[in-house]
């Protein structure tokens, strides 16, 4: 006997893009020896910042007090009062802003805040319209395809494409595709900086542009800052971070090498920050207090941002030139093209005129023990077709340097046969 699901159920239950890819993962590193792990997001093992972390739990571990304080308390639901200080104070020193604690609130994981914010200001609104969230630039992140409770919950932008040299190309915002969009049907625009998957970072005249339109209709523009500026600092080309109180900004540990730690952060209006504040509590009751506790110090003296721009960047940076440098290898004499890597820790690969889409290439891959992510899943919320959606995926270099050279090579094998 099966049970019968609610909408909720069959759309939350139901098989999707980020549930298919995390599913593929967590087998793949459980039960399939030698899988080459090019399609996940998990953060690269940087020896110097593991180090970061060991050295903090044994700190933690040796002031007994602070390990149970840790392990055995509840926090507030909008994060712990002392981490939400130091980080207000942490941002307006860096980043030059006005913010307090009643700017911040802490959630299990970005994944959860970005879950709570769309469903805040978008769907079903309280006199019966429908409302709904603009992507301005696709592809957009794969994470947020199912988190909107609605039919029809996104509305996207085509980008425009800028040809650059060396095989390479940089997505830029269509704004007049933007305006034409954004009528009353909008409830808040959206992007990702670094964009996940393609590693585009928008501009600053970009960002203020878009925020500029969002503020003239009254609606937010959010800013998924996930490997941004100025923590975890994956971005290798010039960006200004950029809050102010029309902008809802999300912050992340896990790119900082914390990703069990499920830490987001939330920086909005106090109104903002006090509704997800009270999500928290009927959802989860508490945030996980360890990640919270793990970079505190690290945040009152100003280290995390030392770690940001002298370790993560430099590595993330020097990997995505070398994972460049191989694909150049490997797919020499094929038609391809990657877009410009700006940040995150991402290769976004165009392979024009591919005769299979990329999901079928995808399944091809896993059969030789490649795992990449297909590119037709971060184009959600289009309107019409496009074939460019099916000749790109997505591949990380966050893996060991060996796995991903001999997963380029294997890529390039496989459309070289096709």
């Amino acid at each position: 006997m099966r049970y019968s699901l609610s909408k909720f159920g069959q759309k939350l239950g139901g098989p999707c893009g980020i549930q298919e890819l995390m599913d593929d993962l967590g087998k793949a590193m459980t039960t399939e020896p030698g899988m080459r792990m090019l399609g996940g997001g998990n953060p690269a093992h940087i020896p110097a910042v593991q180090e970061i972390w060991r050295a903090r739990m044994r700190e933690l571990l040796e002031d007994g007090a602070g390990f149970d304080r840790m392990l055995a308390n509840y926090d507030p639901p909008r994060g712990n009062p002392a981490f939400l200080d130091a980080l207000a104070q942490c941002l307006n020193t860096t980043c030059g802003w006005h913010i307090t604690a009643q700017n911040l609130a802490v959630t299990p994981g970005g994944q959860a805040a970005w879950f709570m914010l769309f469903n805040m200001l978008a769907g079903e609104q309280p006199g019966g319209a429908h409302r709904k969230i603009l992507l301005p630039l696709v592809p957009e992140y794969i994470g947020y395809e199912n988190q909107g409770l609605d039919e029809g919950f996104f509305t996207t932008c085509q980008p425009g494409i800028e040809q650059l040299p060396g095989n390479e190309f940089k997505y830029h915002v269509d704004f007049s595709a933007v305006e034409s969009a954004l009528d009353a049907s909008i409830a808040a625009l959206c992007v990702s900086r670094p964009t996940n998957p393609s590693g585009n970072v928008l501009t600053d005249a970009e960002v203020s542009r878009l925020a500029q339109l969002a503020g003239q209709r009254g609606i937010p523009l959010l800013l998924d800052n996930a490997y941004g500026v100025p923590f975890p600092g994956a971005i290798y080309t010039p960006a200004t971070p950029v809050w102010n109180e029309n902008i809802i900004l999300t912050l992340s540990l896990s790119k900082l090498g914390l990703p069990g730690t499920r830490t987001g952060i939330v920086v909005a209006r106090p109104e903002i920050a006090e509704a997800i504040q009270a999500m928290t509590s009927v959802i989860g009751l508490a945030n996980t207090n360890i990640g919270q506790a793990l970079v505190l110090p690290l945040l009152r003296n100003g280290e995390i941002i030392r770690i940001s721009r002298e370790i993560v960047r430099p590595f993330y940076e020097e990997r995505a030139k070398r994972a460049l440098g191989w694909v150049r290898e490997s797919f020499a004499g094929l038609p391809w093209a990657a877009h410009r890597p700006e940040g995150a820790f991402f290769l976004w690969l165009h392979f024009p005129g591919l005769p299979i889409a990329t999901r079928e290439l995808y399944q091809r891959l896993k059969k030789r023990k490649v795992l990449i992510v297909p590119g037709e899943y971060f184009f959600f919320g289009a309107d019409r077709d496009w074939p460019h959606a099916r000749e790109c995926i997505r591949m990380t270099f966050s893996q060991p340097e060996e796995v991903v050279r001999e997963g380029i090579a294997i890529i390039a094998d496989e459309v070289r046969k096709l």
